[in-house]
């Protein structure tokens, strides 16, 4: 019975900037139990060879490029899957990028290009994939995936801060309006992960010490990590369950 709660053969899940990084290990996490998977990135070469690499573990894998800031884009592909027949019963809106720079040099083009990548992206997605679920009455998850700073801020990172904590409230708005259609709508919160993002980071002496005194659990998280609650916020386990956010983050929120 636990493991039926947990098993996605037969679902489809659409995973947003899943060429790689912590997209590629949702992906390969959802497939590993039992989803089709559809990767995204804007990469066509790269999301190629993401999507071979799974296919060759076994995987039900293919990949479709398209902006997820464009919303022609995001509208073509979802009529493209359409016409396939491929019905979207998972969505995992991971597609996001990082910009640091002080607020007061801060320009007003990349404070917007973060705001559209990591915060609009969701919500347009969301929004077509949302209008079929609801159009075909089966319900559906949608996974939005926010971040430490959905919480808590630091320097230099403003719009990525505005943006996950824009994640937070978007994920309980999304869940306001589609509960009453079966749509569970939660979210993700990453803490400090061994990721390419974060490579400056993590070769950063100073940081990573930080990192790792003021997380109880002294290190960095690894991708796989975060699986798990990436499958149970897209399975049967968690039908109940709306409008949250889980921190995935060693206990970092935890203390002061």
């Amino acid at each position: 019975m636990s493991d039926a709660l947990f098993d996605l053969t037969g679902k489809t899940a659409l995973i947003t900037g899943s060429a790689r990084g912590l997209g590629f290990a949702y992906a390969q996490g959802l497939a590993a139990a039992g989803a089709r998977v559809i990767l995204n990135d804007i990469r066509d070469t790269l999301l190629a060879e993401s999507v071979s690499t799974l296919t060759r573990q076994g995987y039900h894998a293919e990949g479709i490029a398209f902006d997820v800031t464009d919303e022609r884009a995001i509208e073509a592909a979802f009529t493209r899957l359409d016409e396939q027949g491929i019905q979207v019963d998972i969505l995992i809106n991971n597609a996001g990028i990082q910009y640091r720079k002080p607020m007061v040099e801060l320009e007003l083009e990349n404070w917007q290009k973060v705001i559209d990548t990591n915060l609009t992206s969701a919500f347009l997605v969301s929004r077509a994939a949302a209008r079929r679920m609801i159009a075909r009455q089966s319900g559906g998850k949608i996974v939005n995936i926010g971040s430490l700073t959905s919480q808590a801020a630091r320097p230099t990172v403003a719009p990525y801060t505005a943006a996950k904590g824009g994640i937070k409230m978007l994920t309980c708005s999304m869940a306001a309006e589609w509960a009453q259609f079966n749509i569970q709508t939660n979210a993700i919160g990453p803490g400090y992960i061994l990721t390419d993002m974060n490579t400056a980071l993590i070769e950063d002496k100073q940081f990573d010490g930080w990192v790792k005194s003021s997380n109880p659990s002294q290190r960095w998280g690894r991708p796989e990590e975060l699986i798990g609650t990436a499958v149970f916020l897209s399975s049967k386990a968690s039908d109940y369950i709306n409008g949250q956010i889980i921190y995935v983050d060693g206990g970092w929120l935890a203390v002061l």
